[in-house]
């Protein structure tokens, strides 16, 4: 099997890249990434040395280097983990959120539809259910939940399920779709809360937390959901949607609380910042329809799973530390600009 996996440079992209090398040794995989801020060809290095893996530097809001890539490759699935996904960013710059989150899967699908109706995934987020109140533990996100924003990032990646969803009732493409909870684990980028706090910590520099840190999500680990998306795209019946959630809420502040536990490190480290706009009080995936369809639910819970984050980060600071220096983004030019 071929599978052109999108965003492949970055954190879950990455992460999935290894999984499936690991699990199917006999399959091809074909990463795009445009290597911009979040993704590092650093963290692709083993993969490199697979035969069966393939990288491009490609944009996938560029229609003719993608249509090139796919009638070269041949692929039989694709799963498009491409996305800028920082929340932040997306108040600052909504555009280009709106460029590659929905026109770059516009021309993904387009390709598929062009090279044989290729089976798509589109790898989604809880996010553009919105929020729910924090009083209120019983609510929770089902696939049913009305799609309701906050965010230029939830709505760039609302609008894109609701396309990817329009292409299979228009023009037939096979699809299915993944909302997920938060992610942790290895080769996030430094921007995102846990790898944040972990690389400061260690630093002994300030942790900063949005408001009072009250805001509560629900943490998956990223090989988790990996199992889950690869059971999906085997699976699935087309059309569907599915959640994926790890089953474990925290509120952000005893996220902190927890990573300067482990690392050891004194709480009053913490500064509370204010609060970002349109800050999203709750996320709580109902995870209860992949179960029972497909027998996916996830194995590691927080405390294990964090220990077992911090320890490949504390194991692998010249990877995040070239990233807080800037330094990673001249590897591509290094590897690949004379060739």
């Amino acid at each position: 099997m071929n599978i052109i996996v999108t965003g492949g440079a970055g954190f879950i992209g990455s992460n999935f890249i290894y999984y499936m090398l690991d699990k199917y040794p006999d399959y091809r995989i074909i990463c795009l990434d445009l290597l911009t801020y979040a993704g590092n060809l650093k963290t692709l290095n083993k993969a490199l040395e697979n035969p069966n893996f393939k990288f491009y530097k490609c944009d996938i809001v560029d229609r003719e280097t993608v249509f090139n890539i796919f009638e070269n490759e041949k692929p039989d699935v694709v799963v498009n983990f491409a996305a800028e996904s920082h929340v932040d960013r997306s108040i600052n710059n909504p555009g280009l959120f709106l460029s590659t989150n929905i026109l770059g899967t516009q021309v993904l699908m387009d390709a598929c539809r062009a090279f044989g109706n290729i089976r798509f995934h589109q790898v989604s987020t809880d996010e553009v259910y919105g929020d729910l109140p924090l009083d209120r533990p019983d609510m929770l996100f089902t696939e049913s939940t009305p799609i309701k924003t906050s965010s230029p990032y939830s709505a760039s990646k609302a609008a894109a399920d609701l396309l990817v969803q329009a292409y299979n009732r228009t023009f037939g493409l096979p699809i299915t779709i993944s909302r997920c909870s938060n992610n942790y684990g290895p080769y996030q980028f430094p921007e995102k809360l846990i790898p944040l706090m972990i690389a400061r910590a260690n630093d002994n520099k300030s942790l900063p937390v949005y408001g009072k840190g009250e805001n509560v999500r629900d943490w998956l680990f990223v090989e988790d959901h990996n199992r889950a998306i690869d059971i999906i795209i085997r699976k699935a019946d087309v059309g569907e949607v599915y959640n994926i959630g790890g089953n474990q809420e925290l509120q952000n502040i005893d996220v902190v609380k927890i990573i300067l536990d482990v690392l050891n490190k004194p709480i009053s480290l913490i500064e509370f910042v204010k609060d970002r706009p349109g800050h999203d009080l709750r996320y709580a995936i109902d995870a209860s329809k992949i179960k029972k369809d497909l027998g996916w639910e996830p194995t590691l819970d927080f405390k294990t799973g964090i220990k077992k984050t911090i320890d490949w980060y504390m194991n692998n600071q010249s990877w995040w530390k070239e990233i807080i220096n800037g330094e990673y983004l001249n590897y591509y030019n290094e590897m690949y600009g004379n060739r």
